[in-house]
């Protein structure tokens, strides 16, 4: 080969006594950096940051616990007679899919219990998981997991022969399908970043187009790999979630997204008439950057809530208004 990715001698750091797996520590990062985003989306929109970590609260963990399930459940046979492994999450095997459903899941209980806005905090999570899958995908360099089929291409990873599958002992360098899924995930950000601003889909539909645009890449990605997974009729199980993913979310996006456009169009304010002038922004789409007046987000919640809200002030301990 003359040039080709090695992978890390090690999947450790040691601080004293502490052995700190870097599998973990990149996932850390990830949903660290995924709150992070989610939190500057809010701020864009004029709403309250703080929104995106009180959910997380909630999501993160479950989001965990619904990763490693789904995985389990995919791949049962590889934890026949050690099913005690379950419980090591460190050494790697967390299902993405399993993790957005059980983070959304884990924030829609904060969102009801402080009946923050709904629908806005769908769209942050269109934005905060492609950069916590981005930087958590890193984990997988560290434990040589997630590579493709044998390639010679410049960027062919070295993967080491004990993590190698046995049909490919002889094989030394592999497609880094782990790297080409982070740069998708970077490609999908910027998407979800541009629409979220433009303000150009109902609020709540982010998510939905983020589930469209993770499943087209991660077919051709899952297509590539070579590690040993679940089958159902010789394909690979993932390749059948993602696929059902892609077509519901296609068939979402076609049919109700443009309903739900039409119906928020015919409630906005007619144009002013008679000369006289309209409100600033009235019946307008934000420009990108704009602030959003949070007492106009469709929420769950009412609309005071969202004001005392986006001052800084926990709804669930505000005073009720008298009747």
């Amino acid at each position: 080969m003359i040039a080709s990715i090695p992978s890390p001698d090690v999947g450790t750091l040691s601080l004293g006594p502490l052995n700190l797996r870097l599998y973990g520590l990149m996932v850390a990062l990830g949903v660290i950096a995924g709150v992070y985003a989610a939190a500057r989306l809010l701020q864009r929109r004029g709403l309250n940051p703080e929104w995106a970590v009180q959910v997380s609260t909630a999501g993160v963990p479950l989001g965990l616990i619904g990763a490693r399930v789904y995985h389990v459940l995919t791949d049962w046979k590889s934890y026949q007679g050690r099913w005690l492994d379950v419980v090591k999450i460190w050494e790697g095997g967390l299902g993405i899919p399993g993790g957005i459903v059980g983070g959304v899941l884990g924030g829609l209980v904060v969102i009801r219990l402080r009946r923050l806005p709904l629908r806005s905090l769908l769209d942050t999570g269109a934005v905060g998981f492609p950069v916590g899958q981005f930087v958590g995908r890193l984990g997988n360099w560290f434990n040589q997991e997630l590579f493709g089929r044998p390639t010679d291409l410049p960027w062919g990873l070295e993967i080491d022969q004990e993590h190698r599958p046995l049909e490919y002992l002889d094989t030394e360098t592999f497609h880094p399908t782990f790297a080409y899924e982070m740069v998708w995930n970077m490609l999908v950000f910027g998407l979800m970043w541009r629409v979220a601003l433009r303000g150009r889909l109902p609020r709540g539909h982010l998510i939905v187009l983020y589930m469209f645009a993770y499943a087209a890449g991660r077919l051709w990605i899952e297509a590539l790999r070579v590690d040993p997974a679940s089958l159902l009729l010789d394909v690979r199980v993932n390749i059948w979630v993602m696929g059902g993913v892609l077509i519901l979310s296609g068939l979402f996006l076609l049919l109700v997204t443009p309903r739900r456009r039409r119906a928020e169009a015919s409630l906005e304010p007619p144009a002013p008439v008679g000369g006289e002038d309209a409100a600033p922004g009235e019946g307008q789409d934000p420009e990108p950057g704009e602030a959003v007046d949070p007492s106009t987000d469709d929420s769950e919640g009412d609309a005071g809530s969202d004001e005392r809200s986006a001052a800084g002030e926990d709804p669930s301990t505000a005073r009720s208004a008298p009747a």
